[in-house]
């Protein structure tokens, strides 16, 4: 049986063997983001922070996202009410709807730490 080498190109060093983060998070920076990460670990608001950030202008009514769940209102406005107090979405009331657009920085954030920028 041969012995084989594998060859890395320097890109694909850099992607297999750099650590993903330039340090450690702090126990302040972990203490924010696990109410974030927190939020986001429920399969539904997961697919309602997605329903909001691809929707037009990024922001949607409750009327807009009840279709798209096998949920009652109250079950998708709860859910909806738990990602806005972690602060991963905004909130505007109009008449009698409520519209929703994520807060970009925050989620911005949360994707860098699971995305390794600060490399």
């Amino acid at each position: 049986m041969s012995k084989s080498t594998l060859t890395l190109t320097p890109v694909d060093a850099v992607a297999c063997c750099s650590p993903l983060m330039a340090e450690p998070l702090s126990s302040e920076q972990a203490g924010q983001l696990a109410p974030l990460m927190k939020a986001l670990a429920d399969p539904v608001r997961l697919r309602l922070l997605s329903l909001v950030a691809a929707h037009a202008d990024g922001e949607a009514c409750v009327c807009d996202l009840n279709d798209a769940f096998d949920l009652s209102q109250p079950t998708i406005s709860h859910h909806l009410k738990v990602l806005h107090e972690a602060g991963l979405l905004d909130r505007s009331k109009r008449g009698t709807w409520v519209y929703y657009r994520i807060k970009a920085d925050v989620l911005a954030g949360v994707a860098g730490l699971l995305g390794g920028v600060g490399r």
